[in-house]
């Protein structure tokens, strides 16, 4: 009996623990940004009309901005000189480079960046996302191979293995980067779903 009841509160918990976990993450989200745009709104303008969500609204139109001010030419370059001297400061350039290399990576618009691969190593087939398939772009001792730099993750934890790979050993794998991601990290508890 109490095998079975422990058996029913594991479900409960499995059941409603990642939808509260995600209600709670966007719950802090809006009220970290709240709570910042709030206190600069009233720094700039200190006689405003406040009211609950005002500072959410106002970052939500400030990032907006920010994505329309980026497709004009002098503000890409005047954010790619900011950058540089970011790359300069020695504590700040190893956190932002890292940063950096991980939103590109997530990137839609970087082509080649998160494909999905297949990878055999000595007949193991493993799932990775292809990091850098220029190895032009790589230091001198990988010019003149014919590999592929592929990120192998670890399912159930934060890691995995960068590795380069001749380019016969990987095929393409015909699941999108959120399905292999959530797959990978669960340990293929997942699966991939069936498409209609």
């Amino acid at each position: 009996m109490l095998t079975s009841i422990g058996k029913t509160l594991l479900t409960g918990f499995i059941t409603i623990l990642p939808i509260v976990l995600t209600i709670y993450l966007l719950y802090w989200l809006a009220v970290s940004s709240e709570n910042v745009m709030s206190s600069a709104l009233h720094l700039v303008f200190p006689d405003l009309v406040y009211f609950p969500g005002l500072g959410m609204i106002v970052g939500l139109f400030a990032v907006f901005f920010i994505g329309l001010m980026m497709k004009a030419i002098i503000v890409r370059q005047l954010f790619v000189f900011s950058e540089q001297i970011l790359y300069k400061l020695p504590l700040i350039r190893t956190v932002y480079r890292a940063i950096r290399d991980l939103f590109d990576f997530l990137s839609p618009k970087k082509e080649g960046l998160g494909k999905v691969v297949t990878v055999n190593i000595n007949g193991m087939e493993m799932i990775g996302f292809v990091t850098q398939e220029d190895s032009s772009k790589l230091s001198a001792f990988f010019k003149n191979s014919d590999s592929v730099l592929v990120y192998l993750p670890m399912s159930y934890m934060i890691g995995g293995f960068t590795v380069m790979i001749p380019r016969k050993n990987i095929q393409p794998c015909a699941m999108s980067m959120d399905e292999a991601m959530r797959f990978v990290l669960t340990a293929g508890i997942t699966g991939k779903k069936p498409h209609k």
